[in-house]
């Protein structure tokens, strides 16, 4: 039987964040029903408020970063029993299309289907309801919620000695973070490597870098709290802007700049991407992992410099992470003490509160906030 629980939504864009009762479809073949534990608050489910990132239908239930507990399992469904600890992928994996096969798995082909709310193989069919009208889930897991129904291609389990709240993270700052760095930019020992924008995104790119074995990480953010904060995450010197890190980056290195830039601030401008261009080297990597308005276009780049010194821009979505594989290597690495996720938290939240959460990241006093259930 259907279950209610609530969830926060947004019923139109510009819109804020408010908390609902809504009617929960149990799981069907393929798919589970999970209590959540904590989720994250991550800047994209905010560009879907802003409008930013257009949506496919309103209500529309935020939260794509989230961890908990099974409760239900749909029939014919292998693999997963009631109690099992999962955390969602933000990007489900199918497993067997052409760029899952090719072990590229953050492209999925199900993942045209991430914003229309419903599921991929159906487009007009939903699992959340209010007053009967259908309620859109982000990235078909909607973890801005007490309860979700998800496909299991979106769900990964974890060990249960793992805390949820930690793990929760998982779905996506950590590995797009970290695999921008390791994965998107090539980062390399002695490397020097800025990051641009110091946020769960950002702070986990500076532990990719450092994972990686940069010998000078360079975070640059206009908030003197996040700079200072970043020397946590790796970053051995920190700036406020583009201009003073790329000096320091060619006072390093004959003039030349940094091997790398990695864009990860909250809402990315095309000056933003020139900026970073100009502050690499010959054959340098410009790695681009944040979102803004995503029908803009143009960036003032000068494109002799692209051609002639053989630059490279470099799109990242999920950091190029392969979510089944990296997921889990990421929390051994957790466990082992070679990978910060406690301290990423800044503040958390109760599920009525995720307006107010992201009127917080807005004013700088939250960088990574958490949606913490009961």
């Amino acid at each position: 039987m259907p279950i209610t629980t609530r969830t926060s939504v947004i019923r139109q864009a510009p819109g804020s964040y408010e908390t609902v009762e809504v009617e929960l479809d149990d799981p069907r073949q393929g798919e589970v029903t999970v209590k959540l534990a904590a989720s994250g608050l991550c800047h994209s489910d905010d560009h879907a408020a802003t409008g930013d990132v257009p949506v496919g239908v309103y209500p529309y239930a935020g939260g794509h970063e989230g961890a908990g507990v099974v409760t239900a399992v749909g029939p014919d469904t292998p693999g997963f029993e009631v109690g099992d600890h999962v955390v969602f992928s933000f990007l489900p994996a199918c497993g067997t299309c052409e760029y899952c096969a090719q072990g590229r798995s953050n492209l999925c082909d199900l993942g045209a289907s991430l914003l229309t709310g419903a599921r991929a193989e159906d487009p007009t069919s939903f699992r959340m309801h209010l007053d009967g009208q259908p309620v859109g889930q982000q990235c078909g897991i909607s973890t801005f919620s007490e309860h979700t129904t998800a496909s299991v291609d979106s769900v990964i389990k974890i060990e249960k000695d793992i805390p949820l709240k930690t793990a929760a993270l998982m779905g996506c700052a950590v590995p797009t973070g970290f695999g921008s760095a390791v994965n998107s930019a090539g980062v390399r020992p002695g490397h020097v490597v800025i990051v641009m924008g110091i946020g769960g995104i950002g702070a986990n790119a500076l532990q990719g870098a450092a994972h990686a074995g940069a010998g000078t990480i360079i975070a640059v953010d206009p908030v003197a709290a996040k700079r200072e904060w970043a020397a946590t995450f790796g970053a051995t010197h920190s700036f406020a802007t583009m201009e003073e890190a790329a000096d320091h980056a060619r006072s390093l290195t004959n003039g030349q700049g940094a091997d790398s830039a990695i864009v990860t601030v909250g809402v990315v401008q095309g000056e933003h991407v020139a900026q970073a261009l100009a502050a690499v080297r010959k054959a340098g990597t410009v790695v681009l992992t944040a979102l803004g308005d995503i029908t803009a276009a143009g960036a003032p780049i000068a494109l002799g410099d692209l051609t002639l010194m053989q630059k490279r821009l470099q799109g990242s979505l999920f950091g190029e992470s392969n979510p089944r594989r990296d997921i889990p290597n990421l929390l051994r690495m957790y466990t082992r003490g070679q990978l910060k996720l406690d301290e990423l938290v800044t503040k958390e939240y109760s599920l009525d509160q995720v307006a107010e959460a992201y009127e917080d990241m807005h004013a700088g006093r939250n960088i990574r906030g958490l949606v913490v259930f009961d």
